[in-house]
């Protein structure tokens, strides 16, 4: 493969080769067309940096690796050479698939991509997992991170096992029968490790956002950024097999020109399935609340496959803990509930207390309800919450038996965090390992950022916020070694999941129900029902409720039947098909 960069403005180009531990060649580079520059080939294993007009050397903008840390030579690399084995695997569509959001750093004790064995991915595909979530792999500073402050965006954490090791885990997840879906971040990069600005106009000052300087999707020179967002995302699909890519935070993708980028990355990935002839998948987080983002292109939308429904995950948890500070202001009633299964958006054009504004749009009714994943619990309601606790540490069992069965059994595509499967309680918080000065900024503005905004009420005393920089954080965060209960609640909860899965087939088989706009009521306070192909009744009160009688399917604490009503003990939760 022959070194190449785009750098339009630049006078001189130079690559810095370094076949093995000796000093690096210096070679310049050949001016080609639309202000890319062409170099000498490149071997597999040899690390290479490049000079622009005299300043450097820089990482490749492109790079698939960076042995030596987000600052250091790039390492070439053949995706060719992997030899795969997963010929018969046919893909799997993002819509409807039970998705499992993991971080790779926190899931195992090795903290690697070749730590989750096949053993783990059968596990879970054995649980009713269909599709694996990893949240983002692009390298970022030190060793430890979320990675959403990644700055190479082409390579994969070396700390993670490098570009080699992610294919060997899509490899493994596809022989399990799982589909892998991969985090990526293109509204922004971090601000350790940043390059991108030295070779060319990746960024504008034409728009703000809470990073700074956007990424350059509409002013001159954007099609240098927007061929970087496309290629990447067709490299991993296709270079790396995968089958989904979540696109982080697209309201920021801030882009003023005829085409969005957002329509552009939808139609070449269309392509790109038709041509490997498997699902391929966009899933958006975005926080317009607007189904424009899931409406085709051909119809004047983004044409993403699917996007995050944060509604959906505020009404659940403020109805479930009665937590209405911050931006769940608005949540919290059955009513508010009932909207967001009924309607995906809570705030649908209506005011937004915590914006202070109008916010959103109506999603149709016949829209496909598959397109809005919906969750109890992911990376971001977990980890930005002053200690990163879960909801599984301050809820009742029959709460979170209630909350699994309310996520996976309705008409959106379900997802689950990280131990959400058998309640697990260890918290996962905010870490981070930069260096100085930014780590002390990091750590001082956590601190600050949960200051004053009512989190001792909440916990009942005093809070002592984890300091990011601190290893001990990141290692209180890991899973453990069992990825499994460890406790007879924790066992109870895991035996309700297979149930809950179990029971799933029948919503499925109701082609309607994803079209259907599902309904939650209260029989009385704290009595709730989820009506479909299979009914949950949940019992939240404290004492004994009394419902009608169906088929009962599967029951969570102390259920009995009578021959026309179901009586549910406090805390206890039923899942019934209706009676024809």
């Amino acid at each position: 493969m022959r070194a190449r960069v785009w750098a339009p403005g630049a006078a001189s180009v130079d690559i810095h080769l370094r076949p093995d531990t000796v000093d690096a060649s210096v070679t310049p580079m050949e001016r080609a067309e639309d202000g890319w520059w062409e170099g000498p080939t490149l071997v597999a294993g040899w690390d290479y940096a490049y000079t622009v007009d005299g300043n450097g050397p820089f990482p490749d903008p492109r790079s698939a690796w960076q042995p030596h840390g987000v600052h250091g030579f790039s390492r070439a690399f053949d995706a060719s050479r992997h030899r795969w084995a997963d010929d018969g695997w046919s893909g799997v569509d993002a819509r409807g698939a039970v998705t499992y959001e993991l971080h790779i750093g926190t899931f195992t004790p090795g903290g690697t991509l070749d730590a989750i064995d096949s053993r783990q991915l059968e596990d879970l595909a054995g649980r009713g997992i269909q599709m694996l979530e990893l949240m983002p792999v692009a390298a970022f500073p030190g060793e430890r991170g979320w990675g959403y402050d990644g700055v190479s965006l082409y390579a994969v954490h070396d700390a993670y096992g490098g570009p080699e090791a992610l294919q060997r885990f899509v490899d493994r997840a596809h022989q399990a029968g799982l589909g892998v879906c991969l985090d990526v971040v293109y509204n922004h990069l971090g601000p350790d490790g940043n390059y991108l600005a030295q070779f060319g106009p990746y960024f504008t000052d034409a728009h703000e956002t809470p990073w700074g300087w956007a990424v350059n999707l509409d002013q001159p020179d954007a099609h240098g950024m927007r061929a970087f967002i496309v290629d990447n995302a067709t490299r991993w699909l296709r270079d790396f097999h995968l089958d989904c890519l979540r696109l982080d935070a697209v309201h920021a993708l801030q882009d003023d020109s005829p085409r969005h980028i957002l329509a552009e990355l939808s139609d070449t990935v269309a392509a790109l399935s038709a041509e490997v002839g498997r699902p391929l998948s966009l899933v958006a987080e975005s926080d317009l609340n607007q189904p424009s983002m899931v409406t085709p292109t051909g119809e004047g939308g983004l044409g993403m496959t699917a996007q995050w429904a944060d509604d959906v995950h505020h009404a659940l948890h403020a109805y479930l803990t009665q937590e209405t500070h911050g931006y769940y202001g608005d949540f919290g009633s059955v009513e508010t509930l009932d909207k967001a299964y009924r309607q995906v958006f809570v705030h649908d054009g209506s005011f937004s207390t915590f914006r202070g504004k109008d916010w959103g749009a109506p999603v149709p009714p016949d829209m496909d309800r598959r397109k809005f994943v919906v969750f109890a619990s992911n990376h971001d309601q977990v980890g930005n919450r002053a200690i990163g606790d879960r909801p599984a540490s301050r809820l009742s069992e029959g709460a979170q038996a209630a909350s699994l069965a309310l996520i996976l059994l309705s008409p959106f595509t379900p997802m689950l965090f990280m131990g959400e499967e058998y309640g697990e309680t260890r918290p996962f918080m905010f870490f981070t390992d930069h260096d100085e000065p930014l780590g002390s900024a990091v750590s001082e503005g956590r601190m600050s950022e949960f200051a004053g905004h009512g989190w001792e009420e909440l916990y009942g005393g005093e809070v002592n916020v984890p300091d990011p920089q601190d290893r001990q954080t990141f290692l209180r965060s890991k899973l453990g070694a069992g990825l499994a209960a460890t406790t007879d609640a924790q066992r109870r909860i895991e035996e309700w999941m297979a149930e809950v899965i179990t029971a799933r087939p029948r919503t499925l088989e109701d082609e309607a129900w994803a079209r259907f706009p599902a309904a939650v009521t209260e029989s009385r306070p704290r009595v709730l029902t989820l009506h479909g192909p299979v009914m949950v009744h949940a019992n939240l009160s404290d004492s004994p409720a009394e419902l009608p009688r169906g088929e009962l399917l599967a029951a969570f604490g102390r259920v009995t039947e009578a021959e026309t009503t179901l009586t549910l003990g406090p805390d206890a939760v039923a899942l019934v098909a209706p009676l024809a």
